[in-house]
């Protein structure tokens, strides 16, 4: 029997040692390090399995190429990238990898939440341009963690693993998810909120953790970063359209958030015109000493990146062995 193709799409564009051990002997294994859907023409329409990652999208016209795929793997958590409905409708199972980065992610969101709230980012950056006074008062007021509301939108794996670290910190952690089940709040010793509105108004930080939907679309954005206290913070290590970031700036300039750690943006890297990358690069704005900016690296350490691609190879080989399928996210 002919070997198969499975085809990387993008992000990964070294060595495929990973990939192709898990695959030998079932398929070939090239990868594309495609820029843009447009470059995927002529490419994948043979494809007998797809994996791809977050640098570029596939859409109606590229899903509606391929002739015999079996599946294609969301290497990663989100799946807004990739047109689910349709290869449903082409008979096409959508995976993604839900777990590969959980710790990373949940260690960032603390670790930007951490940065910012005890002045330590702050503290660096003005002591570079301005090294006296060689004090304590220059990033006052900063106020004790313990007791203090830490928000979570969102309790997905991520979410929780967030949650459990911010409660070692002893902050009072609750979190909104309309579509959580009843039982995961007592599971995790946490306190749910039944309303955004309600949760945004309690936190000191809130951090982002969900799924990028209809729904969620900027649920963070001007509106809604007023009804959080004047002074909170905000970190996003979720998707880049969950929060409208080009509100940032100016909720820093006027004191109502204290800081924001972003990790994602909409567009990666960023336009030149990006308000919020504009503001965090001009030493003369407050967002420059309170606004942390990472190029969507939360999920990143050598462990954890091997482990998606181990996992999106592993979910192609079962799908080109005719073994059960894990995390579909299209089924009907």
């Amino acid at each position: 029997m002919s070997l198969r193709h499975v085809i990387i799409t993008d992000f990964i564009n070294d060595d495929l040692a990973i990939e192709r051990e898990i695959l030998d002997g079932i398929a070939n294994v090239s990868a594309l390090d495609a820029q843009s859907e447009s470059a995927l023409e002529g490419q994948i329409e043979e494809a007998d399995a797809i994996m791809m990652y977050h640098n570029i999208s596939l859409g109606t016209l590229s899903v509606s190429s391929l002739r015999h795929c079996k599946l294609i793997v969301r290497c990663g958590v989100g799946f807004d990238n990739v047109d689910y409905r349709r290869a449903r409708e082409m008979g096409i199972p959508v995976a993604n990898v839900p777990d590969y980065g959980t710790e990373e992610v949940a260690d960032s969101a603390i670790g930007m939440a951490l940065t910012l709230t005890r002045g330590i980012h702050l503290y660096n950056q003005r002591l570079l341009r301005q090294p006296n006074p060689w004090m304590y008062s220059i990033a006052r007021p900063l106020y004790r963690l313990r007791g203090r509301v830490f928000g979570i939108i969102g309790l997905g794996r991520i979410g929780i693993a967030t949650a459990i670290r911010a409660k070692s910190l002893g902050m009072d952690v609750r979190f909104f998810d309309p579509l959580k089940q009843d039982g995961y709040d007592k599971a995790v010793g946490i306190t749910r909120v039944e309303t955004l509105e309600e949760l945004l108004a309690q936190s000191y930080i809130v951090s982002v953790h969900c799924p990028l939907t209809p729904e969620t679309h900027h649920i963070i954005r001007k509106e809604t970063i007023e009804m959080m206290p004047r002074g909170s913070y905000l970190v996003n290590t979720a998707r880049g359209a969950t929060v409208d970031t080009a509100a940032i700036p100016d909720a820093i300039a006027s004191g109502q958030l204290a800081g924001a750690g972003i990790d994602v943006l909409v567009d990666e890297p960023p336009a030149a015109d990006n308000r919020l990358i504009a503001a965090w690069q001009d030493p003369q704005h407050p967002a420059h000493e309170r606004v942390i900016v990472n190029p969507h690296a939360a999920f990143y350490c050598e462990e954890g990146l091997a482990d998606m691609r181990r996992k999106g190879s592993e979910a192609c080989r079962r799908a080109l062995t005719g073994q059960r399928l894990r995390n579909i996210i299209n089924a009907e």
